[in-house]
């Protein structure tokens, strides 16, 4: 195994959030001169005709010297959002009756035409600094 896996799987310090299909992971990592950054990766849960699930993963790497910036903006951000649209979610997936459009309606977006356009995601890898 690479110094740079190595790295990659020592984790200092770490927090999980369970969201529904999706879990979000914050952990801390130290890079190879031993300073510390952060890892913020979502992972969501598919579930495919058969049965069988898989997980798809996207990864931010955030470091130190953004940590200010970052945070203002996502507060302001955060903040925006829940003045202009409150704290429910409004969302019509959230709904006990709600059914995707796939199983209602053929003429609207299929089932493999979400998983394309899902597909077209990938995990970010970036070197230690």
């Amino acid at each position: 195994m690479s110094d740079n896996e190595m790295m990659e799987k020592e984790e200092i310090f770490s927090k999980v959030l369970r969201a529904g299909r999706r879990t979000y992971f914050f952990d801390v990592r130290a890079t190879k001169a031993g300073d510390y950054y952060l890892t913020i990766t979502e992972s969501k849960k598919f579930t495919n005709d058969d049965g069988s699930f898989h997980y798809k993963k996207h990864k931010i790497y955030l470091y130190k010297e953004d940590f200010v910036g970052f945070t203002e903006i996502l507060n302001e951000m955060t903040q925006f959002i829940v003045e202009e649209k409150g704290e429910e979610v409004i969302s019509e997936r959230h709904q006990k009756d709600y059914q995707k459009s796939y199983e209602n309606d053929s003429s609207e977006t299929t089932k493999e035409e979400v998983s394309a356009s899902t597909e077209s995601f990938t995990d970010v890898s970036f070197d230690d600094i």
